[in-house]
Protein backbone atom coordinates (compact mmCIF):
# COMPACT_ATOMS: atom_id res chain seq x y z
CA UNK A 1 0.00 0.00 0.00
CA UNK A 2 2.73 1.96 0.99
CA UNK A 3 4.87 1.94 -2.46
CA UNK A 4 1.46 2.61 -4.35
CA UNK A 5 0.81 5.63 -2.50
CA UNK A 6 4.42 7.02 -3.23
CA UNK A 7 3.75 6.10 -7.00
CA UNK A 8 0.99 7.88 -7.15
CA UNK A 9 2.44 11.29 -5.72
CA UNK A 10 5.38 11.23 -7.96
CA UNK A 11 2.96 10.47 -10.79
CA UNK A 12 1.12 13.83 -9.74
CA UNK A 13 4.50 15.22 -9.17
CA UNK A 14 6.00 14.27 -12.95
CA UNK A 15 2.39 15.50 -14.76
CA UNK A 16 2.80 18.69 -12.89
CA UNK A 17 6.43 19.00 -14.04
CA UNK A 18 5.56 18.91 -17.60
CA UNK A 19 3.64 21.96 -16.90
CA UNK A 20 6.66 23.48 -15.47
CA UNK A 21 8.63 22.04 -18.53
CA UNK A 22 6.34 24.05 -20.80
CA UNK A 23 5.98 27.11 -19.38
CA UNK A 24 9.73 27.81 -19.27
CA UNK A 25 9.53 26.18 -23.08
CA UNK A 26 7.19 29.36 -23.19
CA UNK A 27 9.35 31.73 -22.00
CA UNK A 28 12.57 29.75 -23.62
CA UNK A 29 14.35 29.31 -20.11
CA UNK A 30 16.94 27.18 -19.18
CA UNK A 31 16.23 25.97 -15.20
CA UNK A 32 18.63 24.68 -12.93
CA UNK A 33 18.16 22.65 -9.79
CA UNK A 34 20.40 23.00 -6.83
CA UNK A 35 20.40 19.82 -4.58
CA UNK A 36 23.04 19.50 -1.43
CA UNK A 37 22.74 18.75 2.32
CA UNK A 38 22.32 21.83 4.42
CA UNK A 39 25.27 24.35 4.78
CA UNK A 40 27.21 22.96 1.80
CA UNK A 41 27.03 26.32 0.42
CA UNK A 42 24.09 26.37 -2.12
CA UNK A 43 23.36 30.31 -1.36
CA UNK A 44 27.06 31.25 -1.62
CA UNK A 45 27.44 29.67 -4.85
CA UNK A 46 24.45 31.31 -6.56
CA UNK A 47 26.00 34.98 -4.88
CA UNK A 48 29.15 34.66 -5.81
CA UNK A 49 28.10 33.84 -9.80
CA UNK A 50 25.87 36.84 -9.24
CA UNK A 51 29.11 38.83 -8.04
CA UNK A 52 31.26 37.44 -11.10
CA UNK A 53 28.24 38.52 -13.41
CA UNK A 54 26.34 36.04 -15.87
CA UNK A 55 27.15 38.20 -18.93
CA UNK A 56 24.12 38.56 -21.21
CA UNK A 57 22.16 36.16 -19.19
CA UNK A 58 19.52 37.54 -16.69
CA UNK A 59 18.67 35.43 -13.74
CA UNK A 60 15.85 34.69 -11.82
CA UNK A 61 16.65 32.82 -8.36
CA UNK A 62 13.75 30.23 -6.80
CA UNK A 63 14.80 29.60 -2.94
CA UNK A 64 13.90 26.77 -1.29
CA UNK A 65 13.66 26.04 2.73
CA UNK A 66 11.60 24.68 5.55
CA UNK A 67 11.49 28.31 7.45
CA UNK A 68 12.50 32.32 6.80
CA UNK A 69 13.27 34.20 3.57
CA UNK A 70 16.70 34.47 4.95
CA UNK A 71 18.06 33.06 1.37
CA UNK A 72 15.78 35.12 -0.54
CA UNK A 73 16.92 38.42 1.17
CA UNK A 74 20.41 37.60 0.20
CA UNK A 75 19.83 36.59 -3.25
CA UNK A 76 17.69 40.20 -3.48
CA UNK A 77 20.46 42.26 -2.72
CA UNK A 78 21.78 41.67 -6.04
CA UNK A 79 18.41 42.98 -7.82
CA UNK A 80 17.52 39.78 -9.26
CA UNK A 81 13.77 38.52 -9.23
CA UNK A 82 14.07 35.70 -6.11
CA UNK A 83 10.86 34.00 -4.84
CA UNK A 84 11.10 32.29 -1.46
CA UNK A 85 9.40 28.81 -0.92
CA UNK A 86 8.51 27.74 2.81
CA UNK A 87 7.72 24.36 2.74
CA UNK A 88 7.15 24.71 6.47
CA UNK A 89 9.28 21.66 7.61
CA UNK A 90 9.00 19.46 4.52
CA UNK A 91 12.44 18.15 3.10
CA UNK A 92 11.85 19.12 -0.75
CA UNK A 93 10.47 20.91 -2.94
CA UNK A 94 7.22 19.54 -5.36
CA UNK A 95 7.01 20.65 -8.75
CA UNK A 96 3.53 21.96 -7.47
CA UNK A 97 5.01 24.73 -5.33
CA UNK A 98 7.27 25.52 -8.49
CA UNK A 99 4.48 26.03 -10.48
CA UNK A 100 2.81 28.52 -8.42
CA UNK A 101 6.10 30.54 -7.84
CA UNK A 102 6.32 31.16 -11.23
CA UNK A 103 3.43 33.48 -11.31
CA UNK A 104 5.17 35.47 -8.89
CA UNK A 105 8.11 35.89 -11.35
CA UNK A 106 8.63 38.07 -15.04
CA UNK A 107 9.12 35.02 -16.67
CA UNK A 108 9.81 37.62 -19.67
CA UNK A 109 12.77 39.04 -18.18
CA UNK A 110 14.45 35.55 -17.32
CA UNK A 111 16.68 33.21 -19.19
CA UNK A 112 18.26 31.53 -16.55
CA UNK A 113 16.33 30.14 -13.43
CA UNK A 114 17.78 28.92 -10.52
CA UNK A 115 16.09 26.76 -8.25
CA UNK A 116 17.68 26.45 -4.96
CA UNK A 117 15.69 23.19 -2.95
CA UNK A 118 15.72 22.32 0.91
CA UNK A 119 19.16 20.91 2.01
CA UNK A 120 18.28 17.38 1.99
CA UNK A 121 20.28 14.64 -0.09
CA UNK A 122 17.62 11.84 -0.56
CA UNK A 123 13.74 13.94 -0.76
CA UNK A 124 14.55 15.90 -3.17
CA UNK A 125 16.33 13.90 -5.66
CA UNK A 126 13.02 11.69 -6.40
CA UNK A 127 11.21 14.54 -7.64
CA UNK A 128 11.62 16.30 -11.08
CA UNK A 129 10.83 20.44 -11.08
CA UNK A 130 10.70 21.09 -14.49
CA UNK A 131 14.60 21.33 -14.63
CA UNK A 132 17.01 21.45 -17.64
CA UNK A 133 19.56 20.55 -15.34
CA UNK A 134 20.62 19.13 -12.07
CA UNK A 135 23.67 20.13 -10.09
CA UNK A 136 24.77 18.09 -7.13
CA UNK A 137 26.58 20.32 -4.26
CA UNK A 138 28.88 18.75 -1.79
CA UNK A 139 31.60 20.42 0.88
CA UNK A 140 34.26 18.99 1.34
CA UNK A 141 33.31 19.46 5.17
CA UNK A 142 30.68 16.28 4.84
CA UNK A 143 33.38 13.70 3.97
CA UNK A 144 33.75 11.68 0.73
CA UNK A 145 31.79 9.24 1.21
CA UNK A 146 28.84 10.60 -0.08
CA UNK A 147 28.47 9.17 -3.92
CA UNK A 148 28.76 5.76 -1.95
CA UNK A 149 25.55 7.04 0.24
CA UNK A 150 23.18 8.65 -1.76
CA UNK A 151 24.48 7.51 -5.37
CA UNK A 152 20.96 8.78 -7.01
CA UNK A 153 21.59 12.12 -6.41
CA UNK A 154 25.10 11.90 -8.55
CA UNK A 155 23.01 9.10 -10.91
CA UNK A 156 21.19 12.40 -11.41
CA UNK A 157 23.56 15.34 -11.79
CA UNK A 158 24.34 17.02 -15.07
CA UNK A 159 27.43 18.57 -12.66
CA UNK A 160 28.81 18.13 -9.67
CA UNK A 161 30.14 20.86 -7.35
CA UNK A 162 32.69 20.23 -4.63
CA UNK A 163 32.47 23.38 -2.90
CA UNK A 164 34.57 24.84 0.42
CA UNK A 165 38.18 23.52 -1.38
CA UNK A 166 39.53 25.93 0.69
CA UNK A 167 39.52 24.25 3.76
CA UNK A 168 40.77 21.03 2.55
CA UNK A 169 43.93 21.46 4.64
CA UNK A 170 42.00 21.29 7.40
CA UNK A 171 39.50 18.70 7.18
CA UNK A 172 40.07 15.06 6.60
CA UNK A 173 38.36 15.09 3.26
CA UNK A 174 40.01 12.13 0.55
CA UNK A 175 39.74 13.80 -3.02
CA UNK A 176 40.15 10.91 -4.75
CA UNK A 177 38.20 8.67 -3.09
CA UNK A 178 35.23 11.42 -3.95
CA UNK A 179 36.44 11.38 -7.45
CA UNK A 180 36.45 7.82 -7.81
CA UNK A 181 32.69 7.40 -6.28
CA UNK A 182 31.38 9.98 -8.43
CA UNK A 183 32.79 8.87 -11.67
CA UNK A 184 31.87 4.76 -10.37
CA UNK A 185 28.02 6.16 -10.61
CA UNK A 186 28.59 8.52 -13.57
CA UNK A 187 31.80 8.04 -15.55
CA UNK A 188 31.67 11.46 -17.81
CA UNK A 189 30.18 13.89 -15.32
CA UNK A 190 32.00 16.94 -14.82
CA UNK A 191 33.53 17.94 -11.28
CA UNK A 192 34.00 21.53 -10.30
CA UNK A 193 36.66 22.45 -7.53
CA UNK A 194 35.22 25.94 -5.85
CA UNK A 195 35.93 28.04 -2.97
CA UNK A 196 33.93 30.95 -3.02
CA UNK A 197 35.57 32.26 -0.39
CA UNK A 198 39.07 32.43 -2.68
CA UNK A 199 37.47 32.44 -6.00
CA UNK A 200 38.61 29.04 -6.90
CA UNK A 201 36.38 27.85 -9.44
CA UNK A 202 34.24 30.81 -10.25
CA UNK A 203 34.55 31.38 -13.26
CA UNK A 204 34.25 27.95 -14.56
CA UNK A 205 30.77 27.37 -12.29
CA UNK A 206 29.90 30.75 -13.90
CA UNK A 207 30.94 29.53 -17.35
CA UNK A 208 28.57 26.13 -17.08
CA UNK A 209 25.79 28.32 -15.91
CA UNK A 210 26.19 30.63 -19.48
CA UNK A 211 26.20 27.71 -20.80
CA UNK A 212 23.08 26.91 -19.83
CA UNK A 213 21.17 29.07 -21.25
CA UNK A 214 20.41 28.83 -25.36
CA UNK A 215 19.55 32.08 -26.36
CA UNK A 216 21.49 34.12 -24.21
CA UNK A 217 20.36 37.94 -24.19
CA UNK A 218 22.62 40.99 -24.78
CA UNK A 219 20.84 43.36 -22.24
Amino acid sequence: MKVDVVQKVLKANDDIAKLVRARFEEYAISCINMISAPGSGKTTLIESALKKGISGVRVGVIEGDPETTRDAERIAKYDVPVVQINTAGGCHLESQLVLQALDKLPLDTIDLLIIENVGNLVCPVGFDLGEKSRVAVVSVTEGQDKPFKYPRLFQTANIVVLNKVDLLPYVPFDVEEFKQGVHGIQPDVPILHVSCTHGDGVEQWVNWLKGQVDKPTNG
